[in-house]
């Protein structure tokens, strides 16, 4: 019986997930700046609500980015407290990933071109496809104009927009069946590809857990007035 924790702060929503005998509850909420007040008292809260102490969670599942960058590092803030304190591994994932798994169960789309808005004119990007129930990366994730965005090649059949990165969608101007530019990450769907990852055995210790921002700079200094 497998018991897995999993949380996301990584954009405007706040969730968290929890799979114990074979049942998944969670527990999610869009409230921006609020994170970190309300992230523990949510696990607290879901912990209680399926009977499960939190030294029973095997591995502890987060949303590695990309998204905000205060949200990713409070999120692996709070993964490494618990996974060192309960000496657990844990199971980074991308919050595009999780996107396109949202959009998997939600709208049955087996190829998702998911999109964040990464706020400076520019959107992260990465396309999925389903396999065997889940998503998976056809290319690379990156962050760039909206302009530049394009489809994985080397896959036919329809595509279907996930994520507020859509809200430009008229530039990054790629053929869909359909899209939903309101989507946030879901701790849902998180664990659900945090579960495939733990049956592969792809857990690794809280000391390795590294935010994923896709742009090289998170903050560039200002030069010193000559």
């Amino acid at each position: 019986m497998t018991t897995l924790l999993a949380l996301d702060t990584a954009t405007e929503a706040c969730s968290v997930a929890l799979l114990h005998d074979g049942k998944v509850l969670s527990h999610y909420e869009v409230i921006p700046r609020l994170h970190a007040q309300r992230l523990l008292p949510m696990i607290k809260e879901l912990l209680a609500r399926a009977g499960v102490e939190l030294s029973e969670v095997e591995a502890i599942a987060f949303g590695r980015g990309p998204g905000a960058f205060t949200g990713v590092r409070i999120a692996i803030g709070v993964v490494q407290g618990l996974a060192f304190a309960l000496e657990r591994p844990v199971l980074p994932v991308s919050n595009l990933a999780v996107l396109a798994q949202r959009a998997f169960r939600e709208h049955g789309a087996r190829q998702v071109a998911a999109a964040i808005d990464a706020r400076m004119d520019e959107v992260y990007w990465g396309c999925y496809h389903e396999v065997d129930g889940e998503m998976r990366l056809a290319g690379e994730e990156a962050v760039l104009p909206p302009e530049q965005a394009a489809l994985a090649q080397g896959f036919s059949g329809d595509w279907f927009g996930a994520g507020t990165g859509w809200g430009y969608g008229e530039r990054i101007g790629v053929p869909l069946v359909g899209q939903d530019a309101s989507m946030l990450p879901h701790a849902e769907d998180l664990l659900t590809l945090a579960t495939f990852a733990w049956q592969r055995g792809e857990a690794i210790v809280a000391d390795d857990a590294q935010p994923v921002y896709l742009r090289d700079k998170v903050a560039t200094p200002k030069m010193p007035k000559a």
